[in-house]
């Protein structure tokens, strides 16, 4: 079975690794040479653990191809999958630009029956307005009977678990229209069926709704619990008892109850306000899902409050070290990470930051320049700081050294944006604790 799939970033790259390692011969399409040349040596544009060895084995056993040319190879296909991304317009509204210019060439250059299958994050209805796109331009060309069908296949996979997600998903959706689209998407994720994982089939508008709904309530559940927090703060209680007490609850469980300093990364934010803008577009207001980025933005905030709180507004002349810079752990993706906000806030008051992150420091560079101080390790950053902020959980932040760190920093202030730490431990090291909902 041979495919092709549009897009190179976390989702195209890793569902074309993935699907060749199961076999299927695939071919990887970007228009950006220099990315695709890179991909052609096995430099891997995006941290994920275990893409790397993935693409390298797959692409030397000649399963997996890169190419910059769709119209080259687009006849030889059966499926081809649109996995360009869809950030948000200056209005809230999903920018579907990528897609179109893809389906566009799908429609100049077809000449056989294909498979055409929206895996990017898009609007309802966007499958049917490549249906009618497609089914145009074939007409212009002469080409009225040629058969094409459309589908959606959202993805659901997490950042810096991608590879495990798509091998071992907890399901996959399909959205499709009549049998033969079903059936050629029966036969690709045949040799997954093999972990017994299941795959849903519906009909298109509700697969496309599918992601949507899914992040929404992923990300519902970040604010909620960054709200209970706060007022935790405000009454005396701890978020870490109540969270507890919360998520044994078998209706509620325990997944994404963590309170911490606000949601970011590529696919939250961005969903959450295309969801809202295409409700307006209904003229349906999702009052829920604006409280939702309402609280988060607030969130963002936190750490930054927390500081200042600290040293009583007397802040200018301040060194703050940031412990993360990418938006969660095990990825260097900064897309409107907490961390920027918080960097953001501090240069403006005055205070020089230090950071470090295990993966994102180029990435963050790319958006702060040399407005910081890049560090080579955690001490590094910490050296002559006067308050440690911990913006992104990574692991090796867990278990620091405290003595050196209380002899290199010059205050002993701890800011844990992700209750990674506990407070009796630090205040017997000395150090002033300050978490979230604590």
């Amino acid at each position: 079975m041979k495919i092709a799939i549009v897009g190179t970033g976390y989702v195209g790259l890793v569902s074309g690794a993935c699907f060749s390692e199961m076999g299927v011969d695939v071919t990887c399409v970007d228009i950006d040479r220099e990315k695709i040349e890179r991909l052609e040596k096995g430099i891997i544009p995006i941290y994920e653990p275990g893409l790397k060895n993935i693409v390298t084995r797959n692409h030397e056993a000649d399963r997996l191809h890169f190419s910059t040319n769709l119209p080259a190879i687009l006849n030889d296909m059966e499926i081809v999958f649109i996995a360009v991304g869809t950030p948000s317009d200056e209005n809230g509204n999903a920018d579907l630009s990528s897609v179109m210019a893809v389906v566009r060439t799908i429609a100049e250059h077809m000449l056989k029956p294909l498979l055409i299958v929206t895996k990017s994050t898009v609007p309802v209805g966007t499958s049917y307005r490549i249906r009618d796109m497609v089914r145009k331009r074939l007409d212009e060309r002469g080409l009225p009977g040629l058969q094409f069908d459309v589908a959606s296949n959202p993805e659901f996979l997490k950042e810096g678990a991608a590879v495990n997600d798509f091998m071992s998903p907890d399901r996959v959706v399909v959205g499709v229209e009549n049998e033969a689209a079903k059936g050629l998407m029966t036969k690709l994720y045949r040799p997954f069926l093999l972990n017994n994982f299941r795959v849903i089939f519906m009909d298109i508008l509700s697969s496309e709704m599918t992601k949507y709904a899914s992040n929404a309530m992923l990300a519902t559940r970040i604010s909620f619990m960054n709200d209970i927090a706060n007022l935790c703060e405000r009454v005396g209680a701890d978020v870490n008892m109540v969270r507890r007490g919360m998520g044994s609850d078998s209706r509620i469980g325990r997944s994404f109850l963590y309170p911490g300093c606000g949601y970011g990364g590529s696919c939250f934010p961005k969903d959450i306000r295309a969801l809202i803008k295409a409700a307006e577009n209904a003229g349906y207001e999702m009052s829920v899902l604006k409280a939702v980025e309402e609280v988060n933005n607030r969130q963002k905030d936190i750490l930054f409050q927390k500081f200042k709180d600290h040293f009583k507004g007397e802040m200018k002349g301040k060194t703050a070290a940031v412990w993360g810079l990418s938006f969660k752990p095990e990825t260097d993706d900064v897309r409107e990470a907490p961390s920027l906000t918080l960097i953001g806030s501090l240069l403006e008051a005055g205070v020089a930051v230090r950071a470090y992150d295990p993966a994102a420091m180029q990435e963050a560079r790319r958006c702060l320049n040399d407005s910081i101080y890049y560090a080579s390790d955690i001490y590094d950053a910490a050296n002559g700081a006067d308050a440690l902020i911990v913006a992104t959980e990574w692991k090796e932040f867990r278990l620091p050294n405290w003595s050196i760190l209380k002899k290199i920093m010059n205050n002993h202030v701890v800011i844990d944006g992700r209750n990674i730490y506990n407070m009796e431990e630090l205040a017997s090291c000395g150090f002033a604790y300050n978490g979230i909902g604590q």
